[in-house]
């Protein structure tokens, strides 16, 4: 499992646009082969502060939805919502995600 995942200070004016941005790429990620789970997550005591979270099965299968140009399109939609340019994490078996069952 190649897990990874991005974390975002949000424009606290395009905090609702930026959710909606990332909701809908979500939904688009489950098209790609090798998608398994993503989640949005928001800090409640700092709604701005944002995280998305995503398992893939192959970190080759990652690399290929991380070059699409869904995923570009994303980048280009929400860059100019953000206060600073997101971290990252990336690895395997790293687990925020409770596995079903």
């Amino acid at each position: 499992m190649q897990t990874f995942g991005l974390n975002y200070q949000v424009k606290p004016e395009c905090v609702e646009d930026f959710k909606a941005a990332l909701v809908q790429l979500i939904e688009t990620m489950k098209g790609y082969d090798g998608h398994v789970e993503t989640k949005l997550f928001a800090d409640v005591m700092e709604p701005n502060s944002m995280m998305i979270y995503s398992d893939w099965k192959t970190k080759a299968e990652f690399a290929s939805f991380f070059r699409s140009a869904d995923f570009q399109e994303a980048i280009e939609k929400t860059i100019g919502m953000l206060e600073s340019h997101p971290t990252h994490m990336a690895g395997q078996d790293i687990r925020l995600i409770k596995n079903p069952g």
